[in-house]
């Protein structure tokens, strides 16, 4: 009898966990960037109601950066076989459903939107690139790391409280409402793809106690934020 020729290495078939990290891997590119066109799109209306020019400038430059991640991550996906619509796609409704429930009615509430909101959800998506491929993460890290608008936003919003001090609790509520509607989404997006489930959840299967301190370390970096702000103690 002959010997049994064992397949290749690299034909053999992925295992179920594989499967759910790749899948993970292209939802969590996806999010990212539908989150930069969302971006892109709020800051070039915060540049429009920008009260000078300067202003207007720098936030263009801010919102040209967005197109840039787009970009990368777009291309990142081509390298694992994906299409960028078709990854961008899960995430249409749970994006335009946070834009629908926090329209900010000012230039303030514009800003507070990118820092506060965006960054919540930049945290969530750093947390879930800890299980990724090394190429991944560090196209996620690099991209989530790009926080040159932070300074700019603290700045004016500072200075928004202090030209005003009774717009303190407007921006404190609204900062409330920001963090509730991103959490909210947040787990929604975990539970409705089990892709990202696989990542969030690490190799071991469900660890409920990790999840919860996921989430809780996602709020306590928006109070930092919000602190920054000057509108948390």
């Amino acid at each position: 009898m002959s010997d049994v020729i064992e397949p290749p290495e690299d034909a053999r078939h992925p295992t179920v966990r594989e499967e759910e990290v790749r899948a993970g891997t292209v939802d969590l590119l996806g999010a990212i960037a539908y989150g930069a066109l969302t971006a892109y799109e709020r800051l070039a209306q915060d540049g429009a109601g920008a009260p000078t020019l300067a202003d207007k400038v720098t936030l263009a430059t801010m919102s040209g950066r967005q197109v840039h991640h787009l970009e990368r991550v777009r291309d990142r996906l081509a390298e694992l076989g994906a299409d960028l619509m078709g990854a961008m796609e899960p995430f249409h409704r749970a994006f335009d459903d946070f834009h629908a429930h926090t329209r900010p009615k000012d230039w303030l509430e514009g800003l507070m939107w990118v820092y506060v909101g965006s960054g919540f959800a930049d945290d969530f998506y750093a947390e879930v690139a800890v299980t990724v491929d090394p190429a991944t993460r560090a196209l996620v890290e690099d991209v989530l790391s790009d926080t040159r608008h932070d300074d700019f936003v603290v700045e004016h919003v500072r200075a928004g409280i202090e030209a005003d001090p009774r717009v303190a609790g407007r921006l404190a509520l609204w900062g409330r409402r920001l963090v509730g509607e991103a959490l909210s989404q947040a787990q929604r997006v975990a539970v409705d793809r089990v892709g990202l489930t696989a990542l969030l959840m690490g190799a071991e299967g469900v660890d409920v106690v990790a999840v919860n301190k996921t989430f809780s370390r996602l709020v306590g970096h928006h109070a930092a934020r919000m602190r920054r702000l000057g509108l948390q103690p």
